[in-house]
């Protein structure tokens, strides 16, 4: 089971503020906090998504064929999180729609072009 996913950031206060607006429609808010990393989540226990600067202060960077997935409740809010992102600085990788007969995704990138799935089941 996945526990939480990290993905750096080199302007770590920009990437809270990105995260704030486009995880707060699914439930993820600020958890656990330390000087280099903030965690995000939606349960006590559940999977988390942490923004971090790199442990060995290099550049952060995106790897080619990474991705994180974070599931909503509806295609609305897929629709809302993919426009929240962009609104927010983030680079359309992907427009809301459906792939396959159930799976409603759609795909940007954040501000270090960390590349991300809002999707839906059914």
């Amino acid at each position: 089971m996945i526990g939480y996913v990290t993905l750096g950031s080199n302007d770590f206060e920009k990437a809270k503020t990105f995260y704030d607006a486009v995880l707060g429609d699914l439930g993820g808010k600020r958890t656990w906090t330390m000087d280099r990393i903030q965690f995000y989540g939606s349960a006590e226990r559940g999977p988390m998504v942490a923004i971090c600067r790199p442990y060995d202060e290099k550049p952060a960077t995106s790897g080619n064929g990474t991705m994180t997935s974070l599931a909503a409740p509806s295609r609305e809010l897929v629709d809302k999180t993919h426009a929240m992102a962009l609104a927010s600085g983030g680079k359309d990788e992907g427009a809301p729609g459906l792939r396959g007969e159930t799976f409603y995704g759609a795909y940007f990138r954040d501000l270090d072009g960390n590349k991300l799935c809002v999707f839906h089941m059914g």
